[in-house]
Parts: structure tokens; sequence; C-alpha cells
């Protein structure tokens, strides 16, 4: 053997599987390396409230009403509810949109229905047919035995069988409410007036019971949700007039209290409150952040204070409290727990008599979800 001849061969082959392993390496190390997504969280900054000012709530602005419209009948979408557009031209209903009760805004192609619809009714017909020709059979088989020209037997035949087809008919009637039944849901319409959310489907969707398509709003009146702490429940009851103000929409607005939690939410240890406001010119917008004051709560001297979301369990101690504080302003940032001496919560805010200095910022949204160290992307 030409042992000349093997040797270059057996360098080239050790060189390419050197390169395979090489460039195999390359790419584990690059998938590896490719950095996850940091969890998005929003801040705070920690405020001095003044002696004499109102106790101030935040509340979040939310639908009346808002349900989510599923199709209960099986099949493709047929055809969507049309609008007239911005450019003058037709187009499908969509989200912003807003429609009135009863408003087909969908329908799911309904031959099938129209189908089992007829045979329906011609099963219907079929036996209330046999139905007249045995009440016939008995009114006449009745007649006989009354005057004792028919057997018993006979009477009883001719009774079984009119019991039977009544039975017959009842079945044929059920068959057909279930069939007109099945042809209106073949027809996703608005249970009330409102506003387009969301719309989940086209024009040649498949869709099947439980599919949602459309979400829908009522918002002629809205609802201010705010959190009540224990300290402050005897100053709202339900019922009580209650003003409103909103950063995005000037003026002041008039609810009502129409909803007091029973019980305190586990993790934030408030009660939710809510304040429903009539809005028939749709200027609150769902989403909007309001700010309220219950009457004669007032601050009896300056502190600190930061949101109660902002409170978390201390990690080092069992029994303290602390806050996670972002070291640098930005958008990505480090969060850095704080242990926090609390005092006593005013509104939706909570006094810090310790462990924080005006201007810090501390994470509000996400701060369960994250440990000391750990980078995070701020969020408006």
């Amino acid at each position: 053997m030409n042992l000349d001849a093997v040797t270059p061969g057996r360098g080239v082959c050790t060189l390419g599987v050197a390169g395979l392993l090489a460039l195999a390496l390359t790419a584990c190390s690059q998938a590896n390396s490719t950095p996850k997504p940091l969890p998005p969280v929003r801040t705070a900054e920690v405020q001095t409230m003044q002696m004499g000012s109102s106790v101030r709530y935040s509340a979040n602005i939310v639908p009346y009403a808002q349900v989510d419209l599923a199709f209960k009948s099986s099949g493709y979408v047929d055809s969507i509810q049309q609008v007239k557009g911005a450019d003058g031209r037709m187009r499908n209903v969509d989200e912003g949109d807003w429609v009135t009760k009863g408003t087909v805004l969908a329908v799911v192609h309904q031959q099938d229905y129209l189908d089992k619809l007829d045979q329906a009714k011609a099963q219907l017909s079929r036996a209330q047919a046999e139905y007249d020709k045995a009440k016939l059979s008995y009114d006449r088989t009745s007649a006989l035995y009354a005057t004792q020209s028919a057997t018993k037997p006979d009477y009883d035949s001719a009774k079984a069988q009119l019991d039977s087809s009544a039975a017959g008919v009842a079945s044929a009637k059920s068959q057909l409410s279930e069939a007109q039944v099945a042809l209106g849901y073949a027809s996703l319409k608005a249970p009330f007036d409102g506003w387009i959310v969301k719309r989940s489907v086209d024009v040649g969707s498949l869709v099947g019971p439980a599919t949602n398509g459309f979400s829908l709003a009522d918002t002629r009146s809205v609802k201010a949700v705010f959190g009540v702490p224990d300290t402050s429940m005897q100053r709202v009851r339900v019922g009580q007039r209650q003003a409103i103000t909103t950063d995005a929409v000037p003026g002041e607005f008039q609810g009502w209290v129409s909803t007091i939690s029973p019980a305190a939410d586990p993790k934030s240890r408030v009660y939710s409150v809510e304040v429903t406001i009539a809005n028939p010119k749709n200027r609150l917008k769902s989403g909007m952040i309001a700010s309220l004051s219950l009457g004669g709560e007032e601050l009896p001297h300056p502190v600190l204070a930061v949101p109660l979301a902002a409170v978390v369990r201390d990690p080092q101690q069992n029994n303290g409290f602390a806050v996670l504080v972002v070291d640098s302003a930005g958008e990505t940032v480090t969060a850095r727990s704080r242990t926090v001496e609390l005092g006593e919560a005013y509104g939706n805010m909570i006094a810090v008599n310790g462990g924080l200095k005006p201007g810090e910022r501390v994470i509000t949204t996400g701060a369960t979800l994250i440990k000391s160290g750990d980078q995070v992307r701020v969020i408006p």
C-alpha cells in the first residue's frame, strides 16, 4: 500500500471534521448567548405628601359591561357586518365601531342548517299526517266500541296508535325547534349597544362552539375602580355621591358608589370600590386613570409615600417589608431590594418612615415577579 497517497486524504478528512465541529460549537455558543427578553415593569417616584392635603386615590376607568361574543354553531364565516369607512368605502365592522343591540355582526355559512331545518319541517309534516290518520281511526273505532261493534283489543290498538303518533308529532316539533335555534345561532348578534373592542374573525374563518368572534363594551356608563384600605372604609358607602377627575379630560365628573368588595384583596390588602359614572358622550375611555378623594380625609403631617402596589415581603426578614428600587435612569435598569419601615396608608399610597429618599423610583408593576439584582425593562 502507498502510505504517501493515503496520508494527505486523512489530513483533509481530519481538517474537515474539525471545521464542522468548530462551526457547530460556534452555532451552539451563539444560540446559548441569545439574550432573554427582560421582564417589563412600571415605576413610580417616592413622593412627599404635604400636611393638610386631601388623600387622593387613583382609579382605573373600565366599561360598565364588556363581553366576548362567541359562536355556538360551527362552520365557515360567510359574511361580516359592513360599515362605511373614513374613505367612504364599505368595510368590515372593526375595533372602534359603534353597533346597536341586535346588529348581526357575523354569519356562519347557513346551508347545512337550512337543510336540517327543511328536514325537520318534512318530518313534522309526516308525523302530523300519521297523527291525523291515527285520530280518524281512533274516532271510528271508539264509536264502534261504544255500540259494541268493535272489540276491546281493537279499541286499545287504535288508542295506542293515536298516542304513538302524538308522541311522534311532539318529537318532530322538538327537532324543528332545535333546527331553528341552530340556524339562529349561525348569526352572531350584538346583545347591547356598544363599541367593538376587538374582532377576531374574517370572512372564511372556520369557527366552532366557543370561538370568540368579537369583544363588545358598553361605555354609556363607565366605572372608576380603586382600592381603599380598611382604615378608610368608614368613609365610603354604597350610594354615596363621588366626584372624579382625569388628566386626559378636563372637568369634574359626578358618579355614585355602586359596589364595595366584601373582602380585601389577599395581596394588596385593600377593598375594591367601584364608582359608576354616566358617560353619554363617551368622553371617558376605558383604560384612563382617574383621581378622587374621600371627604374629610387629610394628612396630619408631611410624609414620604409609595404606592401600595410597590410593597413586597422582605426576602431578608420574614415579617418585614421591602420595595424594589431602580438604581439608574433609562429603559433598562437593575432592581435592588430595599428594606422599608411602613407607616399609615393614605388612599392607595402608604407612608414610608425609613429606607427611602424623595425622588427615588420604585417598581409598582411586576415587583412580585422579580428579585433583587435582576435587570428589567421600564415601560411607560
